[in-house]
């Protein structure tokens, strides 16, 4: 008896010796949360080192009516060490979204609808290939500063803008399709999602939108701030 104990005590050191030593696990919604957050703090430290110490030269303008804040383009790609930590964090942030956008192709392909609707799937493939374009441009308009060579990085700025909005259409028309296909109910959960990714489709486009007017206007008139307000406060 003693012997039949030292041997299944033997046998459980040496499984638990097989067994790989776990130190640190990662949850599939921290990783989200810590890629998420990379590019949010990479844009608040860079804007708000700027304000604190560049403030001038970062909301110096081409007709030479300043800025109240300093733009996206100048605040991460114009100074150090501005353009370091955004860098970083972008890197960061790019190289999980890759697999994402396999993921994400494969998640559509998992319904039934896949099997018998070809255009289905290619709308799906589109999808992942408009999400490793948006996040080639991003890298592009990342590494290649305004300042740097204007005419590249607006063309990266430009595919980005237009590949992003284009995969969020996409992704909703493919998540409505896919999960309410054949008389298919949403879950809870699939309803808070596709409700929220239309929220953020129609919140993303109108803030395009009104930049492009905002830009066009600086580029057409070139108005300082104080004509701005006097001509908002007769409006109204």
């Amino acid at each position: 008896m003693a012997d039949a104990t030292i041997l299944s005590r033997n046998d459980r050191y040496q499984q638990q010796q097989q067994q790989p030593q776990v130190y640190i696990r990662l949850t599939a919604p921290v990783i989200a949360s810590v890629v998420a957050f990379l590019p949010v703090f990479g844009i608040v430290f860079s804007v708000t080192w700027s304000l604190l110490y560049d403030f001038e030269r970062s909301t110096r303008t081409h007709c030479g009516v300043p800025n109240y804040l300093p733009s996206i383009s100048a605040a991460i790609g114009g100074f150090t060490p501005q353009r370091y930590v955004w860098r970083a964090c972008i890197g960061l942030h790019c190289a999980p979204r890759f697999l994402v956008a396999f993921t994400y192709y494969n998640f559509h392909m998992s319904v039934r609808l896949a099997e018998k609707n070809k255009l289905y799937g290619h709308l799906a493939a589109i999808a992942c290939v408009l999400h490793i374009i948006e996040n080639l441009a991003l890298l592009g308009l990342t590494y290649v500063a305004s300042n740097e060579n204007h005419y590249a990085h607006e063309k990266f700025f430009i595919t980005f803008l237009v590949s992003s909005l284009c995969y969020m259409l996409l992704t909703i028309i493919l998540v409505k399709w896919g999960r309410t296909y054949d008389g298919r109910t949403m879950s809870a959960r699939e309803r808070k999602s596709y409700s929220t990714k239309f929220t953020l489709f129609v919140f993303n486009i109108s803030c395009c939108f009104i930049a492009a007017y905002v830009y066009w206007r600086h580029n057409k008139y070139c108005e300082p701030g104080d004509h701005n307000l006097i001509f908002l406060t007769s409006e109204l």
